[in-house]
C-alpha cells in the first residue's frame, strides 16, 4: 500500500506542537511494515529546509479565485527522516519563517491543499490512500470527493485524524471562490454554522475519522467546540487510536541532547546528572525533588493556573519547578514575574529549545500536565521513557496512559483543572518522592512501558486496508 500523509508540521521540516511528533513519527514506523509511507508539508523558510538537499521533481500552477500560482514540488533527498518527505513550495505564500499565525492562513491552507491535489493527478502511481491532519488539510476529501479537477480522485479513500477540535478553520463565504468548480447542491458539505468549516468538511467527507486517543474521541462527542452533533451523527466512521512516541528519537539510553544518557539500571545516577546540570544553568537546588512544565502557555494547557501553582506549592511543599514554554503573554509575564520572589527554588525558560526539552524530561523528578483539554499528550509517555513521574488531569489521552499510584499505578492523578487540584497532587507527590524506595521502584518501573508506535501503526494499516478492500 501506498500511503500518502498531509500536514502542515512533520518534524523535523516544522515543528509547533504535537501534531509534528506524530506525522514525523507514524510514517517512519508504517514505512517498517507494509507500506510505502510519505508525507507532504509546506515549503518553510526554516533552518531545517534551508540544510537539507532537496530535488525539484515536478512545477505546475493552482488557480485561487482569480489569481494563479506557480508551485514547485521539492523531495528531501538529505537527511534522511525515515520516509519520503515532500515539499510545496509556493513563492510568497508558503515559504515564510513561521508555520501559523499570518492574516492570510485560510489562502495558505487552501493554496497548499490545491497544490498537493494537483500534483497527485499527475502522478503514474497515486496514492491508495490519502491520510489528512487537523482542519488545515481538512478540505482534501471535500475537493477530491466534489470538485470537477480533482474527480479522478473519488475513488482513493481518505482518512482525517483530528489531533484538535478547538481549531477548524473557519472562513467566511466570501472566500467561496477560492475553491475550485463544483455542484452546489454539494455546498452542505462544506457548511457548519453558516460558514465554511473545513473541520467539519472533513469530518464529514472524509471515509474514516479518528482521534488521537479513545477518551477524545468520547469526549469530542460532548465538547468538540461546536461540532458535537455532527461526530455523534458520524459516529460510526469514527475511531479513537490512541498516539505512540517515536522510541528512536525518545530514548535516554542514546539521545544526543541530553546531558548524560542513562537506562533503566543507572537510571539514578543518570538523572541526577541531568538534574545537576538543570540545577546549575537555572540557579536551583539539586537536593530538591524538581518539578517541570513543558508546553505552550495556553489556557488548553492549563498554564494560566501556573502562577498560582507555583506561589501556593512553593509556599507549602520544599520543591524546585522548572517552566519551558511560551504562548499567552499575560501569563509569560507573570511567570517571569516570579523568578525574584523564589530565587533558587523557581526559574523558567520563555520559548522552546528542542534540547532543553530533553534535558528537562531527563532531570525532572516529576511532570505537570494540568490540561484542560488533551486529546491524547506526548509529553507524559516522553516523560515515562525518561523515567519523569507524570501528574496529570483525569482527560483526553492523560486518562488513557497514566494510572494513579492510589491504583496500584505509577503516576498522580487529579480530576479538576484547579490550583487546589494541582497543589494537592504536588504534595503527594512530595509523599511519594520522601518513600525512596517506592520512588525509585516507580521510577524503574515507568521506563518499561511501551507507547512506541508499534501497535498503533498496525491500527492505522487495518483502517487501510478496511477502506481499500
Amino acid at each position: 500500500m501506498n500511503i500518502l500523509h498531509t500536514s502542515f508540521e512533520c518534524y523535523p521540516i516544522a515543528k509547533v506542537g504535537g501534531l509534528a511528533d506524530v506525522v514525523g513519527a507514524l510514517p517512519k514506523y508504517q514505512n517498517k511494515m507494509e507500506l510505502t509511507t510519505s508525507v507532504i508539508t509546506p515549503f518553510y523558510d526554516n533552518q531545517f529546509v534551508k540544510d537539507s538537499k532537496l530535488k525539484t521533481i515536478y512545477k505546475s500552477a493552482i488557480q485561487l479565485g482569480e489569481i494563479r500560482y506557480p508551485y514547485v514540488i521539492e523531495k528531501i533527498k538529505s537527511p534522511d527522516i525515515g520516509f519520503n518527505a515532500y515539499l510545496v513550495y509556493i513563492k510568497g505564500v508558503l515559504d515564510r519563517p513561521n508555520v501559523y499565525n499570518y492574516e492570510d492562513d485560510a489562502e495558505r491552507c487552501i493554496t497548499f491543499q490545491l497544490a498537493v491535489l494537483d500534483w497527485i493527478t499527475s502522478l503514474d502511481e497515486m496514492p491508495d490512500v490519502v491520510h489528512c491532519h487537523d482542519h488545515h488539510t481538512a478540505l482534501i476529501p471535500f475537493l477530491m470527493a466534489h470538485t470537477k479537477p480533482y474527480l479522478n480522485l473519488q475513488e482513493i479513500p481518505t482518512v482525517l485524524t483530528i489531533h484538535n477540535a478547538q481549531y477548524q478553520g473557519q472562513l467566511s463565504y466570501e472566500k467561496l471562490h477560492y475553491l475550485p468548480a463544483f455542484d452546489k447542491e454539494k455546498i452542505g458539505m462544506l457548511d457548519w454554522d453558516n460558514c465554511i468549516n473545513p473541520l467539519a468538511s472533513g469530518i464529514k467527507c472524509a471515509w474514516r475519522v479518528t482521534t488521537v486517543s479513545p477518551s477524545y474521541m468520547e469526549e469530542l462527542q460532548e465538547n468538540a467546540n461546536g461540532l458535537e452533533g455532527l461526530l455523534r451523527h458520524e459516529r460510526k466512521k469514527c475511531i479513537g487510536i490512541l498516539n505512540g512516541i517515536d522510541t528512536y528519537t525518545w530514548n535516554p539510553e542514546t539521545d544526543p541532547m541530553v546531558i548524560s544518557n542513562y537506562q533503566e539500571s543507572n537510571v539514578v545516577s543518570g538523572k541526577n546528572e541531568n538534574k545537576k546540570w538543570i540545577c546549575n544553568h537555572f540557579d536551583l537546588d539539586i537536593d530538591k525533588p524538581l518539578f517541570g512544565f513543558i508546553g505552550r502557555l495556553v489556557g488548553e494547557k492549563g498554564a494560566d493556573l501556573l502562577p498560582d501553582i507555583i506561589k501556593e506549592s512553593l509556599r507549602t511543599t520544599d520543591i524546585n519547578i522548572m517552566i519551558l514554554g511560551s504562548g499567552n503573554p499575560e501569563t509569560e509575564e507573570q511567570l517571569k514575574a516570579l523568578q525574584e520572589k523564589f530565587i533558587s527554588r523557581y526559574n523558567t525558560y520563555i520559548g522552546y529549545d528542542e534540547k532543553l526539552s530533553h534535558i528537562i524530561y531527563a532531570g525532572v523528578d516529576f511532570l505537570l500536565m494540568p490540561s484542560r483539554v488533551e486529546p491524547c499528550g506526548l509529553n507524559q509517555m516522553y516523560a515515562l521513557r525518561y523515567g519523569a513521574i507524570p501528574i496529570v488531569r483525569r482527560i483526553g489521552g492523560l486518562k488513557d496512559t497514566v494510572i494513579d499510584v492510589g491504583e496500584e499505578g505509577f503516576g498522580i492523578c487529579h480530576d479538576n483543572a484547579s490550583v487546589q487540584d494541582v497543589c494537592y497532587a504536588i504534595e503527594r507527590a512530595v509523599n511519594l518522592y520522601d518513600d525512596q524506595i517506592k520512588y525509585r521502584n516507580t521510577q524503574k518501573q515507568v521506563m518499561k512501558i511501551d507507547h512506541s508506535w508499534d501497535r498503533s501503526a498496525h491500527q492505522y494499516i487495518a483502517i487501510y486496508k478496511s477502506l481499500i478492500s
